[in-house]
């Protein structure tokens, strides 16, 4: 198979840029023109196309893509250009980007400028700002043949970049990239306009309406006091912080205020219209994302844009400003944008989610016997957890006591102290007392003991990391620590850069470096971390057995939706449960299990 390294350079001006509008939206626009390529067969040398689109297309069409991988730094964008423009579909995509993200962390400059300048193999040039509103047309000779000059140099330092960190890339991962990059570039889902105009009219109504019936004035949305009880009013616990100034408790109402950003992606768009008028915005995100969906709509089907390895444990993420991993799904309006997300002609749509797999993976990880059994036996283990909170038998634990239950499973797990559970439930709509609050923790802690030894182990990991020392922790033979970095199934790495100390009267305290500066990490959220890593491992193995048959179209968190003949969907689902339900040799004994739903709209499967 022959290795293609492609560059394409491309007209852009001062409000027509990947800077200013998306991928998907740029390539797709009428003003989009292609000024040249670069292409790079293998090692041979580089060559620079310039002409018009006919004639760059008959100059790609020379090249044998179909038994060829496709390499470009940002292959998303290129990639998109191959296929749209050119009808281009070689046999393999890959990512300098995507490979970088993976290697580096998602905290490291990972531009081609910085990579090139990491490895010294050579200097990215900045020709391409000379190109600031010229169309092909209007290059001279000299300045072309400069533009294409710095072209090739881009294609060959995304080449030499490839030769050394793909060296020893994991074959699965460039797989999964594959997989990845081609929910994009070859988009076969489409999306129902009609609906879309529809949920975007009366989105903008209840808007008006919810200000109007509210009485909600200026005054109103910028006095903390009277924000907080509109919030409440419709059932939203006003995030809190503690205040630097004074070190008390006040609402955290700023807009880098991390619980207030949430709120602008709440399920609920009344909530959504209440922050986006405090800020002063004239739209919602929900107004916004809708506006998205129906200009796509407009240009085509729908590139479902996922980011590789977007997280910090590895797990995918949203791209290209519609972010399909957090489509509100509560409620009649909530799910609007995933019913607008509909199947083709003649096809199904079937979403499976690993169910409880990060508590799954924490019970079996810390060698939790009982719990991981519970899993193993399909027991209710909610319920369980209720039964021991309250006193009662598991057959009388009624629907609120279960939901504590839930919340205490899935959100005590990773070493949550009283105080913040409490909040947490509070959230949901669950009022209890600081001293309940305790009480459940402890019970969850009394019950889980292996659980909380695994939280003490990742701490002397961190202290003995910071002392240039190896602490192995968790189940024997799943991670490796090696200088401190910690080796998962997959053969990528989860590590903590720049570690640092400080003595508080707390006791001592972690951080390490973000490019938002520096982050508090402890035990409990290291193996956070590393049950999320290992989740995401388990995943990217079962999407690539599911995609051996299947075209898979997405993934959000732990869930994987493909798109089926309706010929093939009852055969499909038991194949793609199977797939689910798998997991790798090295997970020995982890009971994973799945739900699945089938539609023909993304909304329809749940």
């Amino acid at each position: 198979m022959n290795l293609i390294t492609i560059d394409f350079e491309t007209y852009y001006d001062k409000d027509y840029s990947l800077r200013k509008v998306t991928t998907e939206a740029y390539v797709r626009d009428p003003m989009f023109e292609v000024i040249g390529v670069g292409v790079k067969v293998n090692n041979e040398k580089t060559e620079w196309a310039s002409g018009t689109h006919k004639q760059v297309k008959e100059y790609l069409s020379t090249f044998a893509w179909e038994d060829s991988m496709v390499l470009a730094h940002n292959t998303m964008f290129d990639g998109a250009i191959l296929n749209w423009h050119y009808g281009i579909n070689p046999r393999v995509y890959t990512d300098t980007l995507c490979i970088s993200r993976a290697v580096h962390g998602v905290e490291s400059g990972n531009s081609l400028r910085a990579l090139s300048e990491k490895y010294n193999i050579g200097e990215k040039g900045d020709e391409v700002l000379n190109a600031l509103g010229k169309r092909r047309e209007q290059f001279t000779d000299v300045e072309l043949n400069a533009f294409g000059d710095y072209c090739v140099n881009d294609v060959d330092l995304t080449y030499e970049l490839f030769k050394i960190i793909a060296k020893d890339f994991p074959r699965k991962e460039l797989k999964l990239i594959d997989l990845t990059l081609r929910m994009f570039i070859e988009p076969i889902l489409d999306l129902d306009l009609d609906m879309l105009e529809h949920h975007l009219t009366e989105t903008r109504s209840r808007k008006d309406t919810l200000l109007a019936t509210a009485g909600v004035d200026k005054a109103d949305l910028m006095s903390n006091p009277k924000f907080a009880e509109l919030l409440l009013h419709l059932g939203v616990s006003p995030p809190k912080k503690l205040s630097p100034a004074t070190g008390k408790e006040t609402f955290a109402f700023a807009k880098s205020d991390e619980g207030f950003k949430a709120l602008e992606e709440h399920e609920d768009d009344r909530v959504q219209q209440l922050v986006a008028a405090r800020l002063g915005n004239k739209s919602t995100l929900e107004e916004t994302r809708t506006q998205r969906f129906i200009d796509i709509s407009k240009r085509g089907l729908l590139p479902v844009p996922v980011r590789y390895y977007a997280a910090h444990t590895g797990r995918w993420g949203g791209d290209d400003k519609i972010n399909l991993q957090n489509l509100p799904s509560r409620g009649v309006n909530g799910k609007k944008l995933k019913q607008s997300i509909i199947a083709p002609e003649g096809y199904t749509l079937i979403d499976a989610d690993s169910a409880q797999i990060e508590a799954r993976v924490l019970a079996w990880l810390a060698e939790q016997d009982d719990l991981t059994q519970a899993f193993a036996n399909g027991e209710d283990v909610y319920v369980k957890m209720a039964s021991r909170i309250y006193g009662v038998q598991e057959e009388d634990v009624t629907k609120e006591q279960r939901f504590v239950g839930k919340t205490t499973i899935l959100g005590a797990g990773y070493g949550m102290g009283a105080i913040k559970f409490q909040a947490q439930l509070k959230t949901f709509g669950s009022d209890i007392e600081l001293a309940e609050a305790r009480r459940v923790i402890n019970i969850y802690r009394e019950a889980n003991w292996k659980i909380n030894e695994l939280w003490r182990d990742a701490q002397r990991y961190l202290t003995d990391f910071s002392n240039g020392d190896d602490t192995q922790f968790g189940l024997d033979g799943v991670l490796t620590v090696t200088d401190g970095v910690i080796l998962l199934p997959s053969g990528l790495k989860l590590g903590y850069g720049d570690l640092q100390f400080q003595t508080t009267d707390k006791g001592v305290e972690f951080d390490y470096k973000t490019r938002r500066g520096r982050t508090r990490i402890y035990g409990g959220k290291v193996i956070e971390n590393v049950c999320q890593a290992i989740a995401r491992c388990i995943i990217g193995e079962q999407m690539l057995n599911i995609a051996k048959r299947y075209r898979v179209v997405l993934t959000v968190h732990d869930s994987v939706v493909c798109c089926i003949p309706d010929a093939e969907v009852e055969e499909a689902q038991k194949y793609i449960e199977e797939c689910m339900r798998w997991t790798p040799d090295w997970a020995k004994g982890l009971p994973i299990n799945c739900e699945s739903g089938t539609g023909k709209t993304y909304g329809d499967c749940e």
